[in-house]
C-alpha cells in the first residue's frame, strides 16, 4: 500500500481509460491504496478546468502516457499526511504544473498524492476556491504581466493587447492589466462576450478578424506597446509586426495553432521581444512571488464573476466545451459534489 494511504477508504474521482484506442473518462470511486507512492496526500477541495485538462480528458495530444489515469492539471485543498517535513496535515495548499494531470494523476478527485516541492502555501487572504477560480491559467497571466514589467512595459508606454481575451488567462489578465494602471484592448471573436470583457476593465474590444491574418509586409504600424497573446499561429505572426518600439509580446498559448510564420524584422528593427511563458516547471519561489502578486494585483470582485461553477460530472461535458472555444472565464470544480 502506497505511504499515507490506510486501505479500503474511497474517494471519487473522474477516471480515463484507454481502450482499442479510444479514451473515455467517468465519474468513479477508487480506493485510496491506488493513489501514487509520493510524499504528502492531500483532501482536495477545488479544482479547476484548462484547455490542457479537455484534451487530456478527450485523449487528444498524447499528454498521458499511462492508463487508467487521473486528470486535473490544478487543484487547491488540505495536507492529510505527509513524509515531507515541508508539510504538516491541516496545511492550505495549492498546486499547478509540474505534468500533474498529464505524466502524474491529478486533481479531477478527493484525494491527490504528489511530492512536497510541487506545493505552494495557500496565500493568506485567498480561499481555495478563489485559488482554482486562478489555477493555472490566472498564474500565467500573471507570470506573463510580471515578464512584460521585467521588459520595460509601464502603463504609460501604451495600450496592452490582449488575445482570446474571453478564456481563463486571458479574463484575468485584462483584470490584472487594468488594475494596474493598463489601457488595455480585449480581442475576441465572441459578441457576446463584449460587455463581460468591459466589465473586467478592457478599454478597447478587437474583433480577433482584424489581427487573423498577416498582413505580409514585415513592419506594420505602431499599434500596441506589448500583447499577451493565448492564441498563437496566424494571431501572433499578424500583431508582431504591430508592436511598438521595445515593446513585447508573452505568448502564452496556442489555441490558434503552433506554427509561427513571421520575419525576424521586427526584433531587429524595432527590438520587439518575444516572450515565452511557462507555468508548468516554474520554480519555487517565482510560483510564490505570483501567487502573492496575484492577492494584490487581482481585483477579486472581477475574479468572483469569470467563474462558471461544475462538479466532477460536469467535466465530462466542459471538457469538449472548451475545446470548441465555448467555455468563457473560468471553471471552478467542487470535486466533493461528486
Amino acid at each position: 500500500m502506497a505511504p499515507g494511504g490506510e486501505g479500503n477508504l474511497m474517494f471519487k474521482a473522474i477516471l480515463v481509460n484507454e481502450s482499442d484506442g479510444k479514451v473515455s473518462a467517468e465519474v468513479t470511486e477508487l480506493d485510496e491504496s491506488e493513489l501514487p507512492e509520493e510524499q504528502v496526500t492531500v483532501a482536495v477541495e477545488y479544482s479547476t478546468l484548462n484547455y490542457k485538462d479537455g484534451m487530456v480528458l478527450n485523449g487528444l495530444g498524447r499528454l498521458v502516457r499511462s492508463y487508467p489515469h487521473v486528470p486535473g492539471v490544478d487543484f487547491a485543498g488540505t495536507v492529510e499526511s505527509s513524509s515531507s517535513p515541508a508539510w504538516k496535515p491541516g496545511d492550505k495548499v495549492i498546486l499547478t504544473g509540474w505534468r500533474v494531470g498529464e505524466l502524474h494523476w491529478g486533481g479531477y478527485a478527493e484525494k491527490a498524492r504528489v511530492k512536497a516541492d510541487w506545493l505552494v502555501p495557500l496565500p493568506e487572504g485567498l480561499t481555495a476556491k478563489r485559488a482554482m477560480a486562478i489555477g493555472t491559467a490566472g498564474f500565467t497571466a500573471m507570470l506573463a504581466v510580471m515578464a512584460l514589467e521585467q521588459h520595460g512595459i509601464t502603463p504609460d508606454k501604451g495600450e496592452v493587447l490582449v488575445t482570446g481575451a474571453a478564456g481563463g488567462v486571458g479574463s484575468v489578465a485584462v483584470a490584472m492589466l487594468a488594475k494596474l494602471g493598463y489601457r488595455v484592448a480585449a480581442s475576441t471573436g465572441r459578441a457576446e462576450t463584449h460587455s463581460y470583457l468591459k466589465d473586467l476593465g478592457a478599454a478597447t474590444i478587437i474583433d480577433r478578424s482584424e489581427i487573423a491574418t498577416p498582413s505580409g509586409r514585415p513592419l506594420d504600424k505602431e499599434r500596441w506597446a506589448a500583447c499577451i497573446d493565448a492564441v498563437g499561429g496566424a494571431t501572433l505572426a499578424c500583431v508582431l509586426p504591430q508592436i511598438a518600439y521595445r515593446g513585447a509580446v508573452a505568448a502564452v498559448g496556442l489555441a490558434g495553432g503552433n506554427k509561427l510564420e513571421t520575419t525576424v524584422i521586427p526584433f531587429l528593427l524595432r527590438g520587439v521581444k518575444l516572450l515565452g511563458i511557462d507555468s508548468v516547471l516554474s520554480p519555487p519561489e517565482e510560483r510564490r512571488e505570483a501567487w502573492t502578486r496575484l492577492v494584490r494585483d487581482l481585483p477579486m470582485d472581477k475574479l468572483d464573476g469569470m467563474v462558471e461553477e461544475a462538479r466532477l460530472a460536469d467535466l465530462l461535458r466542459l471538457g469538449g466545451d472548451i475545446l470548441k472555444g465555448q467555455v468563457r472565464g473560468r471553471v471552478v470544480v467542487d470535486v466533493r459534489a461528486g
